[in-house]
């Protein structure tokens, strides 16, 4: 009995102990449940935007495992997923998430998530996943993840993180994939980097590191996939690095590596799907064993010096669809069988794309390129010494979509054959010696938008066929022997608005009346041929109109008046025609016009004054023996004074009704506007244009109105020719803003707002504006109201600092050497980003120092996108752009002179501008000085080129000299108050007015590429550093 009690006593005792240790773990599990609760709902609270609606279900009435986008364990009920990717969402990265102890996976990518990353992550010790990419996160990398030993996978792609990468790698040994690309990391990548023994990618495109790549990266034994590109890396690759059997991809692209690809390159790396080094200074032959690395997809190693010769067993590889070869010296070395090498690639059944351009590869065009794989798409033989002619059977090549083969020697006819290449957008022959006819069946290509067959030797008529090709925007049939009319139905094509030039040949007849249909044509070249007749007055119907150029013709009566709504012309040449008439006034009223021949014609009467009649470098007028008046520098003989008294004696009599009427009318419209003002108040707010992006605030004319003092004079930052730019505080955000008002008025205002807007919503760079979100509404009085807001720049812009007006430098601004090389190294990022890197190729087009703003840093930002254009395509194809905007119209001083001649909008038109941009910041100089005519030089790149390179002191800016007086690079002189540049600093300067120099060029093929220039500033800088240290 007492044995039984016993045992009952000890099970009762246990089930007790179990009881209480059973509610004891309860309640720990519960604490700690309420502590994710709390974590995940801190996490909400800073959410400022939830459109999605993801969150919604994150609240008290369901446990939080059952929330959207959250993941528990089943066991604790512990958060260890947090997924909400892609959802929206606006706002900072709550630090509470650091409490969440058993998350193992955050993925936030996709998102607008701003601020930093909490140092507070790093407590997250089992943490294996954390996805923050393609957000708006800034600052450095937080230090603090070092203590997550267990990280697997790390992407923060696509932010604005900056600072150097951190050098805490060795506690990483267990993470497979680091992918940092697209942020603004600088600095040297960390040797420890070799310590991520489990690293399988590594991506760190797209930054701006520096030195070169650490022997360590080699120690990578299970890497696969390497991305270096787009940074600013010199130095050899470590021979080590090739070595890695286990890589798959590896990009080099846009750096300044150098030495020689590895002969063995394709048998040490068997693995090889993808290698890209274009844009860098590798040199040497190209590597014989790339036709060994059987897996190879794509390889591109354009824009470097390697030479020839080319293997001929490249078609071993089978899986090859991307070739790219092109700007290298393949022409030496090259073998006396010329293009033979092209023979083998027959047998690469997938290839799509083959570049071979600017080579100077010289041989006969081989007839295998018509037996390539029919999946390629596209071929760049462009700018060799091709020649021969155009194969029959090259219509084999069904899915061709660009066939470049222009500027070689070409010879022959245009094979019918080419008509069967129904996928082509773009089809480029010009500058060779090809002749014959242009085959009618080109018509069939339908899809067509660029057509150059330019400087070649056809003839006979255009065909009326081409009207069939209803997408066509470019045609170039320029520098032949074409005769005939221009068909009717040519000038039918709605679509074209990038050019139409028909210059340099035998075309007769009159223009046809229904011209004005090219509505949106930007460019017309109809110079050096046998037009006659009077020149259409529907031509003014063609409003978009930048470039006219009908010199050299027949043409006769007067100067239509109604050019006078070609509003957007900058380059107008009627020169050696039979023009008569008096010269309409109204040419001087289009404000954009910054070039005018009108020379050697019949033309009488008096020249206006005003305008493009204003500057005589700018207009021609010569050979018209009966003109007068004018400003003083044509020495033309007087008006008679006849005329001028006539007209005073009318205008009284003219003025007459509108002194009676007027006050009339102004008091009818007073009282219009205030009733319509009343009826139209309720509907001010209602017309708010926000960006696409929900995390756009929202502001109406009334907040911009309380934010800008009534658009006071005292907030006025500055005025262009499309509105003005006012400081605005904004109560419900706590912070200044810039405030772009649109002069609605002004011709091509609204297209500008709308190119700006469309622009800017797609660009994300440290060093370009920020637009913050649009007004479009009605005012207080009915009118259209349209205004942009921007982060306000506290330093105002460039201008105010290289050229301050007297108020101002009595405040002492000045920029010192450094600053004003970071301010030009963060311009050419910029543009670099515009050109290269962004979602869509941009031309900026008006590049001065006005458009570039300083951060409270000095942190350069390029702004105002009014005149920004849009890429056509990819390499090859920028000679056309597609426009997003009324009309290129630039700054004189910093306008290419090709656009001044009527030449295509390019990147080279924005190099050019930057160029200028880079010789009056360290010249101090305007391009438009008085100074540089003193000097006897031409322009400003005339101007610097002179004094270099021994004679730099002469003409840089004295406030740079002064800006260094107490720096160590200076040497103090006994005479005065001078001071002399160190022998560095003297280097420094050369370096950057060369950069200068050649961006500025005439030649537009002659200049450097942006990038180029870019990588040429860092050195620079890097010397100059140096030297400081």
């Amino acid at each position: 009995m007492s044995s039984s009690f016993l045992q009952f006593l000890l099970l009762a005792l246990l089930f007790s102990a179990t009881s209480i240790i059973s509610k004891t773990r309860t309640a720990c599990a519960y604490s700690d449940n309420i502590t994710d609760q709390q974590a995940l709902l801190s996490f909400k609270a800073s959410i400022t935007n939830n459109s999605v609606g993801i969150l919604d279900s994150w609240n008290h009435s369901i446990h939080f495992c059952l929330w959207k986008g959250i993941t528990c364990s089943h066991r604790r009920q512990r958060v260890t997923a947090i997924d909400l990717s892609s959802q929206q969402l606006d706002g900072t990265l709550s630090p509470h998430i650091g409490n969440l102890s058993f998350l193992r996976a955050i993925y936030l990518d996709r998102n607008n998530f701003r601020g930093s990353i909490p140092p507070e992550f790093g407590k997250l010790f089992r943490l294996r996943y954390l996805h923050l990419g393609s957000n708006f996160l800034q600052g450095e990398f937080p230090v603090n993840l070092s203590h997550c030993s267990d990280i697997r996978n790390i992407s923060i792609e696509e932010n604005n993180l900056e600072g150097k990468l951190p050098t805490e790698f060795m506690s990483w040994s267990r993470l497979q994939v680091f992918i940092a690309r697209k942020n603004h990391f600088t600095g040297s990548i960390p040797s420890s980097i070799g310590n991520m023994s489990s690293l399988v990618l590594l991506d760190l495109g797209s930054n701006s590191l520096t030195g070169s790549i650490p022997l360590e990266v080699s120690r990578l034994l299970n890497l696969k996939i390497l991305r270096l590109s787009v940074n600013n890396l010199s130095g050899m690759v470590p021979l080590p690095l090739y070595n890695i059997s286990t890589l798959s991809s590896v990009s080099l692209t846009q750096n300044e590596l150098r030495g020689r690809l590895p002969a063995d390159l394709g048998s040490t790396l068997p693995n090889l799907q993808n290698f890209l080094a274009g844009e860098n200074r590798f040199s040497g032959p190209f590597p014989p064993s790339i036709a060994n690395a059987s897996q190879l997809v794509r390889f591109e190693i354009a824009y470097n010096y390697i030479n020839g010769p080319l293997p001929t067993n490249l078609g071993s590889l089978l899986s090859l669809q991307w070739l790219n070869l092109g700007h290298n010296q393949l022409r030496h070395n090259q073998p006396s069988d010329g293009l033979s090498f092209l023979d083998s690639l027959v047998n690469s059944t997938h290839l799509k794309y083959l570049g071979l351009f600017e080579n100077g590869l010289s041989g006969e065009l081989p007839s295998s390129i018509a037996n390539l794989s029919t999946t390629i798409d596209q071929l760049d033989f462009f700018t060799n010494k091709i020649y021969g002619s155009i194969p029959q059977s090259i219509g084999n090549l069904i899915n061709m979509t660009r066939l470049s083969l222009d500027q070689n020697m070409l010879t022959g006819w245009i094979p019918e054959s080419i008509c069967k290449l129904s996928m082509l957008g773009t089809l480029r022959l010009g500058d060779n010696n090809i002749s014959g006819v242009i085959p009618t069946c080109i018509s069939n290509i339908s899809g067509l938008l660029i057509l150059s067959f330019k400087n070649n030797i056809l003839h006979g008529s255009i065909p009326t066929t081409l009207y069939n090709i209803s997408s066509l925007q470019g045609l170039s049939l320029s520098s032949n022997h074409l005769s005939g009319v221009i068909p009717e139905l040519i000038i039918g094509l709605s679509s074209l608005n990038l050019g139409l030039h028909l210059h340099q040949n035998l075309l007769t007849g009159p223009l046809p009346s229904n011209i004005g249909r090219l509505t949106h044509l930007i460019e017309l070249r109809l110079s050096d041929n046998k037009f006659m007749g009077e020149i259409p007055s529907s031509l003014g119907d063609c409003v978009m109109l930048e470039g006219l150029d009908m010199k050299g013709n027949h043409f006769q009566g007067r100067i239509p008046s109604s050019f006078k709504n070609l509003k957007s012309l900058a380059f107008l040449d009627l020169s050696a025609n039979n023009m008569s008439g008096n010269i309409p006034r109204f040419l001087g009223e289009l404000n954009l016009l910054r070039y005018l021949n009108l020379s050697h014609n019949k033309l009488g009467g008096p020249v206006p004054k005003n305008g493009v009649f204003s500057n005589v470098s700018i207009f021609s007028i010569v050979g018209n023996n009966q003109l007068c008046g004018g400003i003083q520098a044509l020495q033309l003989p007087v008006c008679p004074a006849n005329v001028s008294e006539s007209k005073k004696k009318q205008f009284p009599l003219k003025m007459i009704p509108l002194i009676v009427i007027l006050p009339l009318a102004i008091l009818l419209a007073c009282l219009a506007l205030l009733g319509y003002r009343h009826r139209k108040s309720t509907r001010m707010n209602a017309h708010v244009l926000v960006l696409p992006d929900d995390h756009y605030p929202r502001l109406s004319y009334q907040d911009l109105l309380l934010a800008t003092n009534e658009f006071s004079a005292k907030n006025l930052l500055g005025e262009g020719r499309f509105g003005s730019v006012y400081k605005g505080y904004f109560e419900s955000l706590q912070q200044y803003f810039a405030v772009k008002v649109l002069n609605i008025e002004a011709h091509g205002a609204y297209k500008s707002f709308l190119a700006e807007c469309e622009t800017l919503r797609n660009l994300r760079h440290r060093n370009l504006i920020k637009i913050i979100t649009t007004c479009s509404s009605i005012d207080f009085v009915g009118k259209d109201f349209k205004a942009i807001v921007f982060d306000f720049m506290k330093n105002g812009s460039l201008e105010d600092w290289l050229h301050p007006i007297p108020s101002q430098q009595r405040n002492e601004k000045n920029l010192t050497l450094l600053q004003r090389l970071n301010i030009a190294i963060d311009v050419a990022s910029a543009v670099d980003y515009l050109h290269h890197r962004g979602p869509a190729r941009i031309i900026h087009c008006d590049l001065k120092p006005s458009n570039i703003l300083l951060d409270d840093e000095f942190v350069a930002r390029v702004g105002d996108f009014g005149l920004a254009r849009y890429f056509l395509s990819t390499t090859g194809d920028i000679n056309y752009a597609h426009t997003s905007s009324t009309s290129v119209r630039g700054t004189v001083g910093y306008v290419p002179p090709e656009y001044g001649m009527g030449g295509e909008i390019s990147a080279e038109g924005d190099v050019y501008s930057y160029g200028i941009l880079l010789l009056e910041m360290f010249s101090g100089e305007r391009p438009t000085s008085s100074r540089i005519l003193e000097e006897n030089a031409n322009n400003l790149h005339d101007y610097v080129r002179k004094a270099l390179p021994h004679n730099v002191v002469e003409i840089v800016d004295p406030r740079i000299m002064l800006g260094q007086e107490d720096d160590d690079t200076m040497k103090n002189k006994s005479v005065g108050n001078t001071c002399e540049l160190s022998s560095t600093m003297k280097d420094c300067l050369a370096l950057i007015l060369e950069v200068g120099i050649v961006c500025s060029v005439e030649r537009p093929s002659e200049r450097i590429d942006i990038n180029v220039a870019l990588k040429k500033l860092h050195v620079a800088r890097e010397k100059l550093l140096l030297h400081k240290e």
